[in-house]
C-alpha cells in the first residue's frame, strides 16, 4: 500500500520536514532504501548513512543533528513509529473464507464462516475457531481447543489439546502448544509417566516463534498473559506463567512451575531452574542462568564473554587452583594468629 508523507504525519502525529505529497509504499534500511521507501534511524552508529540514503523519508528524532538527504518525519521513538507505519504499508493477508477440500474438520467443531482453513489442516473434536482466523497448511488443532478472532497459525502448527488462544495471536511454523510436560516419577522398576492433564491458556496479541514449544500444565494450565512475544526455539515447561508484555529471544529455556512477571526481557539462551519467581521489569543478558527468585527489577547477567583460547585456558587453570589457594590462605591466617 502507498501513502503520502502528509498522510503519515497526520495519522501518526509526526512533524514533517519535507514535501507532504511525496509517496512511500515500503520500508527499507538506510543503506538499501529506494525513492519510494521509508527508513528510520534509531542507532546513532548509523548516522553517517543519513547523508547518502536514497530513501524518500526517514523517521528520526528531532534532536538528531546529522545531515539527512531525505525528508524527515520527526518522532521521539523512531523504531516504535517505524513498527506502526510498517504495519500500515505491509498489511497482513486477508483471510479467504472457507476450508480447503483436503482439510479435516470434526463434526463437533465450530468454525466461523469468515475463517480460512488451509490444505491438510485438521480441526479436532469440540474445538472452536473464531472470526477471521487463518489456520495454515498442515496445522493440527486438537480436541477442546479455542482460537479467538483474528489469529494466524501460519503453517504446520500443532495445538495438542485443551489450548485456548486469545485474539490477534500469531503462531509461526513448527510451533507446538500443549504437548506433555516432562512429568515422570521414579518407581522401583523405572520411570512412571505422570499424566499431564492441564492445558495452555494464551492471552491476546501473543506471538510464538518457529519451532517454539509450550508444554501443557501437569494439573492446572500453563499461562501466557497478553502480549507475550517468544522468539524461535524457545521452550516453556509445564505450569509456568509468563507475565504480560514479556519477551524471550531464541533458545531461552524456562523450567517448570516458574512465575515470570510483566515486561521482562530474556536475551538469547537464558535458562532457569524450576519453581522460582521473577518479578516485573527484569532484563537477563544472553546465556544468563537463573537459579533463584529475582525480587528486584533491573539487569542481571551470569556469563563469560568470549576471549582468546589461550587466555581462557589460563583462567580455567587458575580456577582449578582456587581450592588449594583457599586452604593455603586459611593455614597462613591460623599461623598469623
Amino acid at each position: 500500500m502507498s501513502f503520502s508523507l502528509g498522510e503519515l504525519a497526520t495519522r501518526f502525529g509526526c512533524d514533517l520536514d519535507g514535501d507532504p505529497e511525496t509517496v512511500v509504499d515500503r520500508v527499507a534500511t538506510l543503506s538499501n532504501a529506494g525513492p519510494q521507501s521509508l527508513s528510520f534511524l534509531s542507532n546513532p552508529k548509523l548516522s553517517e548513512q543519513l547523508s547518502s540514503t536514497k530513501a524518500a523519508a526517514v523517521l528520526i528524532r528531532p534532536d538528531t543533528s546529522a545531515d539527512c538527504a531525505a525528508a524527515r518525519l520527526l518522532t521521539d521513538d523512531p523504531y516504535a513509529m517505524y513498527a506502526r507505519i510498517a504495519q500500515l504499508l505491509h498489511p497482513l493477508p486477508v483471510p479467504v473464507p472457507g476450508a480447503h477440500s483436503s482439510a479435516v474438520i470434526d463434526e463437533t467443531a465450530t468454525v466461523a464462516a469468515s475463517a480460512q482453513i488451509g490444505p491438510n489442516a485438521v480441526i479436532g473434536e469440540r474445538s472452536i475457531i473464531g472470526e477471521n482466523v487463518i489456520v495454515g497448511p498442515g496445522t493440527v488443532v486438537g480436541s477442546d481447543c479455542r482460537i479467538d478472532d483474528d489469529c494466524r497459525l501460519i503453517a504446520n502448527v500443532t495445538l495438542v489439546r485443551s489450548v485456548s488462544i486469545g485474539k490477534r495471536c500469531i503462531l509461526h511454523p513448527g510451533s507446538v502448544i500443549g504437548a506433555d510436560g516432562f512429568g515422570n516419577a521414579m518407581g522401583p522398576d523405572g520411570w512412571i509417566k505422570i499424566p499431564q492433564v492441564g492445558g495452555v491458556t494464551m492471552g491476546d496479541d501473543c506471538e510464538i516463534g518457529a519451532n517454539t514449544t509450550i508444554d501443557c500444565g501437569a494439573i492446572e494450565d500453563t499461562v501466557l498473559e497478553n502480549d507475550v512475544r517468544l522468539d524461535n526455539l524457545v521452550m516453556i515447561a509445564h505450569n509456568t506463567r509468563v507475565g504480560a508484555h514479556t519477551a524471550m529471544a531464541c533458545n531461552t529455556t524456562i523450567a517448570g512451575s516458574v512465575t515470570i512477571g510483566k515486561r521482562c526481557l530474556f536475551a538469547g539462551k537464558v535458562g532457569t531452574v524450576g519453581h522460582i519467581r521473577i518479578c516485573d521489569d527484569v532484563f537477563f543478558a544472553g546465556r544468563a542462568t537463573v537459579t533463584k527468585d529475582i525480587t528486584e527489577p533491573g539487569e542481571y547477567a551470569s556469563t563469560f564473554p568470549a576471549e582468546k583460547a589461550g587466555d581462557w585456558n589460563r583462567r580455567v587453570a587458575q580456577l582449578r587452583r582456587i581450592g588449594k589457594l583457599s586452604e593455603r590462605v586459611k593455614r597462613l591466617e591460623k599461623q598469623g594468629k
